[in-house]
């Protein structure tokens, strides 16, 4: 009996090793990679492209030698912009803050029967092109911007008088005019280091004094002209730096 014992023991101890090794191995598991939250950047020198609408609300005064003889009347010159911006934004956190130069070309172009001499004169505007310098101030969610500008602006103007019977031309001026403005925008980033938005622009230009002057340069009148501009525009920029930041 006690042979028995032993031998079933001896047994035993030779049959465990090799169940142990029949023994699948325990499945190794990959640790899950850490959660990465992709985060928009919007730091970056950019360039663009803009067009849209805009309308210059015009009113004259007749003013011959300083002295005001009366208000003229007012028009809306209206017409299509296009142009183009370049300016450079940095973010620190969720702000995003900016300077901007933009330059359109425009066909803002309106006119009114003379309410001083009605039937016998036409008063018109033009604005051929202008310009806005600003600084910006934005609230960035993710790859949304939403911002709001301001700085100096400036227009090309024409102002130009005609004899309503034949359309001839009495008298014209032109000039560059400064003035202020503010606005507001939004703006997506749509693909790597593209961006699209609207915008809109008021610009508040400063009252100023005009002669026009017949073809052959005489004097023909004296004008005060106040003014301020209306801007919607679609843009679309390009911008460098990394449009994605990993945050963890």
């Amino acid at each position: 009996m006690k042979k028995f014992l032993l031998a079933t023991v001896a047994l035993m101890a030779f049959a465990a090793p090799a169940a142990a090794a029949d023994l699948a191995a325990r499945p190794y598991t990959k640790a899950p990679p850490p959660m990465i939250a992709a985060v928009y950047d919007w730091s970056g020198f950019y360039i663009g492209a803009n067009g849209g609408w805009g309308s210059s609300h015009n009113c004259w005064d007749q003013v011959p030698g300083g002295i005001l003889l009366g208000s003229d009347g007012c028009h809306d010159a209206s017409g299509g912009v296009a142009g183009g911006q370049i300016g450079y934004r940095w973010q620190s956190g969720t702000w995003v803050f900016g300077l901007e130069a933009q330059g359109d070309w425009a066909d803002l172009k309106g006119s009114n029967n003379s309410a001083i001499f009605p039937g016998l004169f036409t008063n018109q505007t033009k604005i051929d092109a202008f310009g806005l310098f600003t600084g910006q101030i934005g609230y960035a969610v993710n790859n949304v911007l939403l911002y709001a500008k301001g700085g100096a602006a400036l227009t090309d103007n024409r102002f130009s008088t005609y004899f309503t019977p034949t359309g001839v031309l009495a008298g014209r001026a032109s000039d560059t005019r400064w003035g202020g403005t503010i606005g507001a925008g939004i703006e997506v980033g749509f693909a790597p280091n593209w961006t699209a938005g609207v915008e809109y622009d008021h610009l508040f230009m400063q009252d100023k004094t005009y002669n026009l002057t017949t073809p052959t340069g005489a004097l023909f009148s004296s004008i005060r002209d106040r003014q301020d501009v209306d801007l919607v525009t679609v843009r679309v920029n390009y911008k460098w730096g990394g449009p994605v930041v990993p945050r963890y």
